[in-house]
């Protein structure tokens, strides 16, 4: 078996209406996959399945999710040593935890040029590195506050997803555990 990690890009059904993380965990079990556990309640899934490529993993779970909840959602999957290997790129590791959540990471399905970041607009004393091909971004405040997030949108840079530092250690020590 092997070990898998799934981020889901949004868990907003409607509004007033989100994926609740047992009913994922249950979506996950229900496609065959085991010992389906997840982080923090914003869609991340820890999970166990047959060695297959990522790209048929996704494919099953957005099938499965779209089924389930009748809503289609980009879900990014990473295998355990690809997972660890995003952890361990990390380019701009935090002194604290305070600055852990103003370090994200945009998990790619399809991988960015390394030349990507001088392409971005930005303002705000963010500071932009792609590793691997995912997009890592040191905020000098809270993420929220800058107008950069806005602007790297799925339409712009493909399907991915955003993750801060704490949510990526959490994930790796599920692995680990």
């Amino acid at each position: 078996m092997t070990v898998y990690v799934a981020l889901l890009h949004s868990i907003v059904l409607a509004p007033g209406r989100r994926v609740v993380m047992s009913e994922l965990r249950a979506m996950a079990e229900g496609l065959g996959f085991r010992d389906a556990r997840t982080l923090v309640s914003t869609g991340n899934l820890v999970f166990e399945a047959q060695s297959e490529p990522v790209g048929v993993i996704e494919a099953q779970l957005e099938e499965g999710f779209r089924a389930r909840y009748g809503k289609h959602v980009d879900i990014i999957v990473r295998d355990a040593p690809g997972w660890l290997a995003l952890a361990a790129g990390n380019p701009f590791p935090p002194v604290n935890d305070a600055e852990a959540k103003n370090i994200v990471v945009r998990v790619m399905r399809s991988p960015l040029s390394s030349d990507m970041p001088a392409n971005i607009e930005r303002g705000g004393g963010e500071q932009v590195a792609v590793v691997n091909g995912d997009l890592w971004i040191r905020f000098p405040g809270p993420p929220s506050e800058s107008k950069l997030l806005s602007a790297l949108t799925t339409k712009r840079l493909g399907p991915g997803t955003f993750r801060n530092w704490n949510t990526v250690r959490g994930l790796t020590d599920m692995i680990e555990a």
